[in-house]
């Protein structure tokens, strides 16, 4: 089951209520909440494609950025032994663990997985990093 919309490179998650029996979902990546909701899956994709026309109209009427921001840099929290091993594998390859986690990040999204499968390129994580770790894969 695909539990993620996409219309003009926006992403949505998707949910099911069945005490309303209704589906709902949420746009990502934008620094508003904007939710929608229908009764069946083609109501709910028409509730979706109108809320992102709709917040971007509104954006563009109030001249401001619709897309949220993002900074470069994130914290990861992995166990410390993964981190001991990652640090170890960046060192012995001669990088930075900020350049391999770069890597393996864009390795995933770029190479390994269809972009718009959030729930694919989670899973491909767990199974590539050990793999990076293990010396599957290098750098070109």
């Amino acid at each position: 089951m695909n539990d993620i919309l996409q219309y003009k490179g926006y992403f949505a998650t998707v949910h099911f209520s069945g005490d309303d029996e209704v589906f709902y979902g949420k746009i990502l990546g934008i620094n508003d909440l904007i939710s929608f909701e229908g009764a069946t899956v083609k109501e709910l994709k028409k509730s979706f494609q109108e809320a992102v026309n709709d917040y971007l109209e509104t954006c563009k009427e109030l001249k401001k950025d619709p897309d949220k921001g993002y900074k470069g840099s994130f914290n990861v929290r992995i166990p410390a032994e993964l981190h001991k091993q990652a640090a170890n594998y960046s060192a012995i390859k001669k990088m930075s663990l900020n350049d391999f986690v770069r890597f393996a990040i864009d390795f995933t999204i770029h190479k390994a997985a269809d972009p718009g499968n959030f729930r694919t390129i989670c899973i491909l994580m767990t199974v590539l990093l050990p793999a990076f770790l293990a010396g599957f894969f290098m750098p070109s």
